[in-house]
């Protein structure tokens, strides 16, 4: 079969492979569509290390094409939703709440890490009782997609956020993942809604997402300009969605006392993270940090998939590019580079 790999850091392209083969309690999945994420790239250029002829891709929909034994709830010919995190179930940070650290940190991120990804004619899922998800026949697979990654992590990082009835909060950069937090805020009960943003039409985005307002960092500090739209107090919560040290810092100066920093960006790069000392009152202004990993799982992809059934949300608004899998380097370029205006670029397998 063919596969779309990490050759070695910096290096990608297509290769063969064998075809995998499931265990007693897992599945093959020939998939349909993929959406590229920017936690690829960051992959490719060694965020997580060397990596040699890794398949990549961990946002993907499709047929189950085999069953191990001791899968019950799906067959062959099914059409399925599977999370970008397959926790391991039995593990004990599963039986303590925090499956996607299964076995270790970020233990359940398997996809284009530990293990082959996504982006080939088939792909394998652990444990797929747990991890695998039916696509309703009213939600298209384009729209299922956005369940793996996207809309899990973006409603993450507002669920985290502690939001109260009416609150305020800000949420800092307007990518696929901002933008599914700002529309998860909305969803949340939030009363107001900053976003933080540069880029033309992810502004637009985010105000078709739920933002009241769209400050624009390029235009002033962005934490004077949210403490002029909340009259000096800060919000009650903010969300980091890029995974930079000078977001991190903005969110914690730009949360009122008490308040609630949710990150869900990817910090690919430096060593450390710094906290601005003042700020956060010396150390006890009560300011929370929370941070998560993609919440995987059947029951959180069938939940995602209700809303996408229920017309909560329609996150194909972020997709503003189409590629034939024979064309996916090109994508992987474009999203690595952002040329193009690109947010989200959508795969098409077959």
């Amino acid at each position: 079969m063919e596969a779309f790999v990490m050759r070695s850091i910096g290096v990608t392209g297509i290769v063969e492979k064998e075809r995998p083969e499931p265990g007693p309690m897992d599945a093959i999945v020939r998939p349909t569509v993929g959406l590229i994420c920017t936690s690829d790239c960051h992959t490719v250029h060694g965020a997580i290390g060397d990596r040699e002829d890794l398949t990549l891709g961990h946002e993907a929909v499709g047929i189950v094409e085999e069953v191990g034994d001791h899968v019950e709830r799906f067959e062959p010919g099914d059409r399925v939703a599977v999370g970008a995190i397959t926790p391991d179930w039995n593990s004990t940070a599963a039986q303590d709440g925090h499956p996607s650290q299964s076995n270790q940190a970020l233990g359940g991120w398997k996809f284009a890490n530990v293990k082959d990804g996504a982006f080939a004619d088939y792909f394998h899922v652990n444990d797929a009782d747990g991890n695998v998800a039916h696509i309703p026949d009213g939600v298209s697979d384009h729209e299922a997609c956005y369940t793996a990654d996207m809309l899990s992590t973006g409603f993450a990082g507002a669920e985290n956020a502690d939001i109260p009835m009416g609150g305020t909060v800000a949420v800092f950069a307007q990518g696929p993942v901002g933008l599914m937090a700002t529309k998860g805020a909305r969803l949340q009960g939030a009363g107001e809604v900053i976003a933080v943003e540069t880029m033309e039409n992810r502004k637009e985005l985010a105000r078709e997402y739920g933002a009241d307002h769209v400050v624009d960092f390029q235009e002033g500090d962005p934490v004077e300009q949210i403490m002029d739209l909340t009259d000096g107090e800060g919000v009650d919560s903010a969300i980091e969605a890029l995974g930079a040290d000078e977001t991190l810092k903005d969110c914690i100066r730009a949360t009122k006392p008490g308040g609630t920093v949710s990150n869900v960006g990817y910090h690919g790069e430096g060593e450390f993270r710094h906290i601005p000392r003042e700020e956060w009152g010396v150390g006890m202004a009560e300011i929370s940090i929370v941070t998560d990993l993609c919440p995987g799982g059947s029951l959180r992809i069938r939940r995602l998939l209700r809303m996408l059934e229920q017309d909560r949300v329609d996150p194909t608004k972020m997709t503003t590019h189409e590629f034939d899998f024979d064309e996916i380097e090109t994508a992987f370029d474009m999203m690595d580079e952002k040329s193009d205006d690109i947010v989200k670029p959508l795969i098409h397998f077959e």
